[in-house]
């Protein structure tokens, strides 16, 4: 797949680089005024700017903050991270072309943006393919199964995938009641992301799938435009959804994932010293990033309790019933099924 640089993609490359300038951005750690191409191989070092689309107070940032700090005394000032919160840079769509351009160095993008360039990333964005967060993480960053799938968009893109964060487990909830077997789905509106699979993956669990802006949910709960959402307790609390749609339903369908990718060029510019500090200091952040999730996941619940949510279980067993058969009809290559193949089998690790 080649790389594509429309007008669009120009302008806003334009406008990144005139907002990194203003906030210091592109030097490198020698005081280097950063001309020149921005992912240039940099052995010496360099501020590398990553694009976030989430706050200063979600688990992503703090984690990947904290992996700049440290990045930056292990390497005694040759390199360090400067996190743009808040899509800053842009959405994870024009931030992926600007990693991909060299304009900006790192960003995380969720699944459904890599599926985009290489369909074989759609296996990890299935449901029931993970069993939980433990279990995903331990795939995600097993070199022997991911290795040629994160490589896979060097040539193409320039990009390579490091690894990822979750999103943690989804389920559903919903302003009627609890929901305990895909039969409480029935004739139910509920709100899915904009893809062919999340819109197979609601019909399977019985609903009739509404994609919906998510900035329009609270509202679209609220006046019964749908019946039913799905996500993760962090977003179940934090978008007050919980107000609207009360009863959450522990389905467990999916467990999301976002990754993070940095421009191929400036990674292999690292010298090879820097280069493990750079993956030892990354593997600090994903863990503590695991260990953040699991803290905030418990005090969103906790929260949204106290709001008047209640929290039920399912028949898991109904529910894989109908999952399940998802990875037959969307996995179409050997390679999406030797991936789907290895990941089912660390479970069992």
């Amino acid at each position: 797949m080649k790389r594509t640089k429309s007008l669009s993609m120009l302008a806003l490359a334009t406008a990144t680089a005139l907002t990194l300038a203003a906030c210091g951005g592109g030097g490198n750690a020698e005081g280097d005024s950063g001309d020149g191409d921005a992912a240039a191989p940099a052995e010496g070092g360099q501020a590398l700017r990553l694009a976030l689309n989430q706050t200063e107070e979600h688990p992503s940032f703090i984690a990947l903050d904290n992996f700049g700090q440290r990045l930056e005394q292990a390497t005694e000032g040759r390199w360090s991270i400067d996190v743009y919160p808040n899509e800053t840079l842009g959405a994870q769509q024009e931030a992926l072309q600007l990693v991909s351009d060299g304009t900006v160095d790192m960003a995380i993008v969720s699944g459904t943006q890599l599926e985009n360039l290489n369909e074989d990333f759609l296996v990890f964005n299935l449901p029931k393919v993970f069993d939980d967060v433990e279990h995903q993480m331990s795939v995600i960053h097993d070199e022997e199964i991911v290795g040629d799938l994160y490589s896979s968009l060097e040539e193409s893109n320039n990009l390579t995938v490091l690894g990822g964060f979750t999103q943690g487990a989804r389920s559903v909830y919903t302003t009627f009641g609890p929901v305990e077997s895909p039969d409480d789905l029935a004739g139910k509106k509920l709100r899915v992301q904009e893809s062919d699979l999340h819109i197979a993956m609601a019909e399977a669990m019985g609903a009739s799938a509404t994609p919906m802006a998510f900035g329009e949910l609270y509202t679209g709960l609220q006046s019964g435009v749908v019946d039913a959402a799905e996500n993760n307790e962090v977003s179940y609390w934090t978008q007050k959804h919980y107000e609207v749609a009360p009863h959450w339903s522990y389905t467990n369908h999916l467990v999301g994932l976002d990754y993070l990718i940095i421009n191929s060029d400036l990674l292999s510019g690292m010298s090879e010293e820097d280069r493990a500090v750079f993956d030892e200091e990354w593997t600090a952040a994903h863990e503590e990033h695991t260990e953040l999730w699991t803290t905030a996941t418990e005090d969103a619940i906790a929260q949204a309790e106290a709001g008047g949510a209640t929290f039920t279980e399912v028949d898991e067993e109904a529910f894989d019933a109908v999952l399940e058969p998802l990875a037959d009809q969307f996995i179409s290559n050997e390679s999406q099924q030797a991936l789907y193949d290895a990941a089912r089998a660390a479970a069992a690790k």
